[in-house]
């Protein structure tokens, strides 16, 4: 543990999977040392690749790597893996897919289980996007479970997001049209070379056209064909992303997206210290007794809760 930071500030890929590491164990330790990060950090684009699961995103994100290997950027890859509701465990397959990578010591890719997150984000995303930030990597690209429109958590971390959309799979346009329209930057569609590709792009397209918020914005939303089997679109894709980051930073949009994830990431370790507070204030057999007097009437929750707020300090008994 000798002088982790320094060691990762130097681009130490060792060190840096410690800090990632300590971040996903929730070690006491990991908080200082991003506090230390904080203000080497800042410096780099980030990414959110997201969509419905059978998008494509994985090979997406491989292909768009390599893409940006060619352009002499050093990438970092956080990929976010659904957790089991029933063991708990998740399916880190993206390092597998992504294995051709792996020799590169200009890519950095972590798998992480989300563990029930809502919005397709691990809680320690934001962390681990810190800590790869502050040892030099950038872009950084966050690819999310895909679970459908709760994925506009993505906009709380990423700068530049885009949204995978395969052809044939009407469930992701209606996804779209239910809000997932609100936080695409960027459309991809995946698969270019499978049937009904050029219908999806019409469908997009006109979404698009019809809505009214984006008339009034200065970005205008591309839609980049791509196939990772002819390997063709993933240039235009890198293209669209740098455009991206170019308009935010001129228009000033950055400094907005900026500050409003910076409320989002304070509120959020707010409600973390209340939850851990509850933890240590509760026990688990007082949990279960409070949970069976509210389900036999002998308690309501509301009277409950309100002492619950008054031992942890959140409100005068």
């Amino acid at each position: 543990m000798q002088n982790i930071v320094e060691r990762l500030l130097n681009g130490d890929r060792r060190a840096l999977a410690r800090m990632v590491t300590l971040i996903e164990s929730e070690a006491p330790v990991a908080t200082r040392y991003l506090a230390q990060l904080h203000q080497h950090a800042g410096k780099a684009h980030i990414i959110g690749i997201t969509g419905s699961p059978g998008a494509g995103k994985s090979t997406l994100v491989s292909r768009l790597v390599r893409e940006l290997r060619k352009r002499e950027k050093k990438v970092a890859v956080v990929a976010v893996d659904p957790t089991s509701p029933f063991s708990g465990g998740a399916i880190l397959g993206d390092r597998i897919r992504m294995l051709e990578l792996s020799g590169d010591p200009n890519v950095f890719i972590r798998s992480m289980a989300s563990r029930g997150s809502l919005g397709g984000l691990s809680a320690s995303t934001r962390d681990v996007v810190r800590a790869m930030d502050a040892a030099g990597y950038d872009p950084i690209i966050i690819e999310t479970v895909g679970t459908g429109q709760a994925e506009v958590e993505v906009m709380r971390t990423a700068q530049s997001v885009v949204v995978v959309v395969a052809p044939g799979m009407g469930d992701d346009i209606q996804a779209i049209k239910a809000g997932i329209l609100e936080i695409a930057d960027i459309f991809a569609v995946s698969k270019m070379d499978k049937p009904g590709a050029q219908q999806t792009v019409a469908e997009l397209a006109m979404l698009l056209s019809l809505d009214p918020n984006r008339k009034k914005s200065s970005w205008r939303i591309p839609i980049v064909k791509t196939s990772a089997l002819k390997e063709s679109g993933l240039d235009e894709l890198a293209d669209r992303l740098q455009e991206h980051r170019t308009f935010l930073h001129e228009s000033g949009m950055m400094e907005t997206r900026e500050q409003r994830q910076v409320q989002s990431e304070l509120r959020a370790l707010i409600l973390q210290a209340v939850s851990h507070a509850l933890t240590e204030a509760v026990s688990e057999d007082e949990w279960s007794s409070l949970i069976d007097k509210i389900i036999r009437r002998e308690r309501d929750p509301y009277s409950v809760a309100r002492e619950l707020e008054a031992r942890i300090g959140l409100q005068q008994s």
